[in-house]
Parts: structure tokens; sequence; C-alpha cells
């Protein structure tokens, strides 16, 4: 594949107001464009009414009663779905992204569960407001979910410095400020959840995508470190891997390859591309007390494309 010197289209989104997603590992192996699926609340928690019976299926669909959280990047792809998830478990969720109108129309659908505010995840005075929107609103604050971020790419003769710059700023150190303005209030809301969404990059390295590999696996540092601190203090911190995962900052890569669609459950995993509901499961798991046990971690989403190769 030829790699572009720029970022790619969500990268570019970014740098011109739009909206910030992290769309999982860099490589394209099986991935194929693909139609937007229109997802529903019933369609990331079987079942859920609104309305407790008291029977099992109620009981998981609202494992996250009582949980308030942030999701940067909330507007699109991976972050739209994981708000849609927090929500169909029982949570309520501040939706934080640049792309104001789509992140008004995530949370206008989610109903009184949601609210949108404008979230640079590079302005500490971004993150200020969205903590206190989240405790204004809801009363609390528990979870948090750094997903925004964006992907490019270049040789290294080409690549250049604001490039690095760029996707080192919204990937590496907007999880950092995510951490250090929402910690006083994940302190007050314990037990409390980070969720630091890495990528497989972050696990193995990725040719020609330099910044990019290099802020995942400062992410998953991070989360290292964060955890360690704050785990006497009723905060658990875990990374999320994703691998291929169908979603618009793919789009580019999407668009240059054939394969199985994504969510084809009869295709190898190490082909097809992940819904983005299927990485929102665990996202689930760890923002729920369910995880309890669980900090420092790395949750792999990949198919099995970082357990080796096929020979």
């Amino acid at each position: 594949m030829p790699w572009r010197t720029e970022p790619i289209r969500g990268a570019r989104e970014a740098e011109r107001g739009g909206g910030w997603e992290t769309g999982g590992a860099a490589s394209a192996v099986g991935l194929r464009k693909l139609p937007r699926a229109d997802l529903h609340l019933k369609d990331y928690a079987p079942g859920r009414t609104g309305k407790t019976s008291g029977k099992e299926e109620d009981i998981m669909t609202n494992r996250l009663d009582g949980k308030v959280a942030i999701v940067t990047g909330g507007a699109s792809g991976m972050g739209a779905s994981h708000a849609r998830g927090i929500v169909a478990h029982g949570g309520k969720v501040v939706i934080g992204d640049i792309s104001d109108d789509a992140g008004r129309q995530i949370a206008e659908e989610l109903g009184d569960s949601a609210v949108y505010t404008h979230l640079d995840v590079t302005s500490p005075e971004d993150w200020a407001q969205a903590v206190e929107l989240a405790e204004q609103t809801f009363g609390t604050l528990n979870v948090l979910v750094n997903n925004a971020g964006i992907l490019n790419g270049g040789s290294l003769d080409e690549y250049t410095p604001e490039s690095w710059d760029l996707v080192m700023a919204i990937n590496a150190k907007g999880p950092f400020l995510g951490l250090k303005s929402c910690v006083g209030a994940l302190r007050r809301g314990k037990p409390a959840s980070v969720i630091n969404i890495s990528s497989a990059a972050g696990m193995q390295g990725v040719a020609g995508m330099h910044g990019y590999t290099a802020s995942k696996y400062a992410v998953r540092g991070l989360t290292k470190s964060a955890a360690l601190e704050l785990a006497g203090q009723g905060i658990r911190v875990n990374s999320v891997h994703p691998g291929n995962i169908a979603t618009p900052m793919t789009q580019a890569m999407i668009d240059q390859v054939g394969g199985p669609a994504a969510g084809d459950r009869d295709a190898s995993l190490l082909v097809r591309p992940a819904e983005p509901a299927e990485v929102t499961a665990l996202v689930v798991y760890l923002a729920s007390d369910d995880a309890s046990f669980s900090t420092g971690g790395e949750f792999l989403v990949d198919g099995g494309i970082t357990a080796g190769s096929v020979y």
C-alpha cells in the first residue's frame, strides 16, 4: 500500500474541525467498503426496554446503572458506538468531540442520558468544561473513555515532524490530559474506570506508521503508570487494543482493498474487519464493576492479528 505523507481522512477532518476517532490498527488486511450500519440501543443491549423485571437479561443490560462516562471522539465511529453502548446498559454519557453537529445529533438520539460538549482533547480548558458538565448534569463522573485519535503515515524519508507532532498531540497528549483533568472527579465518583483506546499497533510495529505506532505504544505505557498510581485510590486503568475496525477513519484504507464484510461471523477473524459494537462490548465490561479486579491490563480486540503468523 502506498503511504501518504499527510494524515488520511480522519486526521484531515481533525485539522479542519471534523470529528476525531480512533480506528484500531493501521493494517488494511481484509477491509472493504461498507455501508454505515443503522444501529440503535437494542443492538448494544438486546432485550433492554428501560424497565427492570429482575430477569438475567435485564441485570446484564443495566450493568452500568449509576455510571457516568466521558467519551472522547464520541461523534462518530467507535466513539459513537461506545456512547450508545454505555447508555444501552443503563449509564449516562458526556459525548466530547470537535465535530459539533454530529456530536449533538448523537446526544439528541440518546435523550436525557447524554449531553454533548465541544472537546478538543489537546485543550485543558475543554477538558475542565467536560468534567464540570458531567458532575453538574449527572452528579458524578466515574468512567473515562479516551477514544479520540487520528491516523497518519509516511516513509521515514517523507514523514514530517509536523505530522509526528499532530498525531502525538491528539493520540498521546490527549489521554494524558484526560487522566490529569478527570482524576479528581474520578476519585469522588469511585469506584471508577479509565479505558484508554490504544490499538493493535500499540502491541506491534506497523511499517510506515511511525507516529501512529509510537502514539499507541505511549497510550499503553501511560495506562501502566496510571494504573499503578491509582490502584489504591479506587480507579482502574486499562487499555483496549482494537485491530481492523470498520469506522469512517479507516475508510481510506477500506476503499483500497477487498475482503469479507465487517460482522461476517463466517469469515476468518484474521481477514474480516470488526464492527465498532464488537469493541464496545469490551468497553462496557471494563466500565462496569464486573471488571473490578482488572487494572493495568491490555485487552486485545484484533481478531488474532497480533498472535503471530500463519504459514
